[in-house]
């Protein structure tokens, strides 16, 4: 097997942060003021949001699922990236973090292109999906509770549009889906949904070492 991913040093991420991040004013408030939080933890790194925006403008997306929002600092870069016709549905269960993030959508002028969902996030999808909003999305991402993931994902090959992209969370799980002795379940659904993914011929697929692990998949038809 060939060389793998390079093992980023403190020093090495600081120098990657330096030399590629590029970081509007709001974003750089909103993810301190989350990193001052007890659930900092919850948030993505910013190389990984900046990645995400990056290919929500590469593929042209106009129409975003977001699963999972916290204090929306990837939304915010997303919605950065889509014209002003394009619209996000960002998902999340509670509004004490969304609304941290709210008002930076605002500060940045992004915020009408944001519909926030209040509400289990399966039921928000299966509420999309009797509406009409099947093979309609251009990309969705999925970051939220892990015990849930399977649904979230076979709703959301449902959801998004054929040659549309779906990216998934937290697929490494800080190194312990390769842990045998860690048996939780967060970590146990995380492991069935990258062997689900990986042996799942409706997608291309590509699994990446950036942030806590992501995975890519174009739905193919």
């Amino acid at each position: 097997m060939g060389k793998r991913a390079l093992n980023l040093t403190d020093e090495l991420y600081e120098y990657l942060l330096q030399v590629s991040l590029r970081e509007p004013e709001p974003a750089r408030k909103l993810r301190e003021e989350t990193n001052r939080m007890l659930l900092s933890a919850m948030q993505s790194p910013p190389e990984e949001s900046q990645f995400i925006a990056l290919l929500v403008k590469l593929i042209g997306a106009k129409r975003i699922l977001e699963i999972g929002t916290f204090t929306g600092y990837t939304t915010l870069l997303m919605a950065m990236a889509i014209p002003s016709d394009g619209r996000i549905i960002a998902c999340d269960i509670d509004d004490k973090w969304t609304k941290m993030g709210y008002r930076y959508w605002e500060e940045e002028g992004v915020a009408h292109k944001i519909e926030l969902r209040l509400a289990p996030a399966l039921d928000t999808l299966d509420d999309l999906l009797s509406r009409d909003y099947a093979n309609f999305f251009d990309f969705i991402f999925i970051d939220a509770d892990k015990e849930n993931y399977t649904g979230y994902y076979e709703r959301a090959i449902r959801l998004v549009r054929p040659g549309g992209l779906i990216g998934v969370d937290n697929v490494l799980w800080g190194g312990s889906v390769i842990n045998e002795w860690n048996q939780g379940p967060d970590v146990r659904e995380i492991r069935s949904i990258n062997k689900q993914i990986h042996l799942d011929d409706r997608v291309t697929v590509s699994m990446l070492p950036v942030g806590d692990g992501l995975t890519l998949a174009i739905r193919n038809k």
